[in-house]
Order: C-alpha cells, then sequence, then structure tokens
C-alpha cells in the first residue's frame, strides 16, 4: 500500500514538474563537460595569433555570467527592438555564428551549408573581418546575412556610452565595403547588455538579435554535446547561436562536426532554415 501512494506522489510530482517546464518555456541543459569528452585541442594558424585576432573583452569562458532572465525582460520591455526568437507558430529556423571570420572554423562551416543549400546570419568582429576579408565577401556571395558584433568583441556594459557606440560603428565602417550595405542588425559580445544600452543602441538604427537556442559550444564541448543542446531545446521560431571562431583558448571543432547531423535532424523534422530578416521579417540593411 505504501509503496502505491509514494508512486503515485512521484508520478504526480513528475506531472507537476513537466507542466512547470513546458508552461514556462524553461530549457533543461543537462550537459557533461568532462575533460576527456572534448575534442582534442586545435589551435588556430599561426597567422591569426596577433593582437588584432584577439577577443578585447576576453574569452566567452571568462564572460559568460549574463543571466538570461535579463536578456528575456529586456526583449519583453523592447519588443520591437531585441529579439530572442521569430514566429512560434512557423516551423523555422535561424542557424547564426558569432565572432568570426577565421581561416580555421568558418570556411568549413560554409561549406557546410553550401553543400545543405542553406542561408545563415553571421555575426561578425570587425578587427577580424579585415583580417580575412575573402571569407567574409564569400559569405555575401553565397547568399548568408552578415551582422555586426562590435569592432573588437569588447564587453559593451563595461564601456561608457561614446566608447560603445565606436565599437559598434568602426565595426560598420569595416563591414560596409566588404558585404556592400551598412548592416542592420547588431548583436551584443558575451549578450552582456542592460537598458540604457539597448537605448543607445536604438540611436544607431540596429535591431539587437539575441537568440532562445544556445549550443554552448564555446564551452569546447563534443559534437555530441552540441547536438544535443541544439536539438533538445530547438522549436518553432528559434534562432539557434553557434560560433564560427572563438578565443585562442577555445575548441569549435566539435561545433563544426555536429552541424551536418544537426542540419540532418531538423529538416527530417520539417523545419525550414532561413535567415535573421527572414524569420523576424525585419530589414537587415540600413536605409
Amino acid at each position: 500500500m505504501k509503496r502505491k501512494i509514494w508512486m503515485i506522489i512521484t508520478l504526480l510530482g513528475i506531472t507537476v514538474l513537466t507542466v512547470f517546464f513546458y508552461r514556462s518555456g524553461y530549457e533543461l541543459r543537462l550537459v557533461p563537460n568532462e575533460p576527456d569528452l572534448r575534442p582534442e585541442t586545435v589551435q588556430p594558424s599561426p597567422r591569426e595569433l596577433t593582437n588584432e585576432f584577439k577577443l578585447s573583452g576576453g574569452s566567452e569562458r571568462d564572460n559568460r555570467g549574463f543571466p538570461q532572465r535579463k536578456i528575456v525582460d529586456l526583449s519583453s520591455r523592447y519588443p520591437s527592438l531585441f529579439y530572442l526568437h521569430g514566429d512560434l507558430e512557423a516551423k523555422k529556423i535561424a542557424l547564426t555564428f558569432d565572432d568570426g571570420p577565421d581561416s580555421l572554423y568558418t570556411p568549413q562551416i560554409l561549406d557546410i551549408l553550401k553543400e545543405n543549400n542553406i542561408k545563415a546570419t553571421f555575426f561578425l568582429v570587425g578587427n577580424r573581418a579585415r583580417l580575412f576579408p575573402d571569407v567574409v565577401k564569400r559569405m555575401v556571395q553565397e547568399g548568408h546575412v552578415v551582422g555586426n558584433h562590435t569592432m573588437t568583441h569588447a564587453n559593451i556594459v563595461n564601456l561608457n556610452e561614446e566608447q560603445m557606440k565606436q565599437e559598434i560603428l568602426q565595426a560598420e565602417d569595416v563591414l560596409q565595403p566588404l558585404i556592400g550595405y551598412r548592416t542592420a542588425l547588431f548583436r551584443s559580445p558575451y549578450g552582456s547588455l542592460g537598458p540604457s544600452t539597448v537605448e543607445s543602441i536604438d540611436t544607431l538604427n540596429y535591431k539587437i538579435i539575441a537568440w532562445n537556442v544556445d549550443s554552448l559550444d564555446w564551452k569546447s564541448l563534443t559534437a555530441e554535446q552540441v547536438k544535443y543542446n541544439i536539438l533538445e531545446n530547438v522549436k518553432n521560431g528559434s534562432i539557434v547561436l553557434q560560433h564560427c571562431s572563438g578565443s585562442t583558448e577555445e575548441n569549435l571543432t566539435g561545433s563544426v562536426s555536429a552541424l551536418r547531423d544537426v542540419i540532418t535532424v531538423l529538416r527530417r523534422e520539417g523545419y525550414q532554415f532561413v535567415t535573421i530578416p527572414e524569420i523576424l521579417n525585419i530589414p537587415y540593411q540600413k536605409k
């Protein structure tokens, strides 16, 4: 009798938790991060190890502590300026890649996207775009959309307003001749933003693009871990975050290796891959 009571209580508890997670949109990411599961170290090519290639704000690993709740709150507060996802009724997904370009990971990602006839959105660092202009031009030639990810990948919440605007505008000036337009899309390094920062960026005529599915690939995860993080959390209208380059401490081999399988599985499930302007129905070029 007692055993039956405990079973009923356990089932009720599981049901309550399931309903809570479903209604709240809470995303579970039970990801093993043991070092022995990570890919072997892959170092960027020597010509990339320059001061210009470095991320001025530091690695994602050292800076990713910004609360997801704050990002959600900003999206609610600025619904026509700050975006986390697209239409939740449409079976569409936008793949996005940050921190490029480079000559190691970015070309591999472009190859996979080309093989699968998928257009994605790349948020590029100005200094790196200047180092690898041909990679940026290839993105445009193959139909991808480019967004602004600051000039040096600074943590803009630590800058004053003038410094922050310079980070964004300098990157815009570098990207414009390479992509043929002034991009209207911005993503903040590390996702770090506050209300005053958002309002300042608005004066520069940008839409701020966040995400609701994080691959966590900056942790140097294996392909299986990256696939799990994406496939277990994706839903209609999802904006997926991966990286096409990183700091010299980050190994993105697993993220690149996961991409083909992610595309295969999601296509089989009926998802359509689109760019950020398509999933959000917003312009990607400034007038």
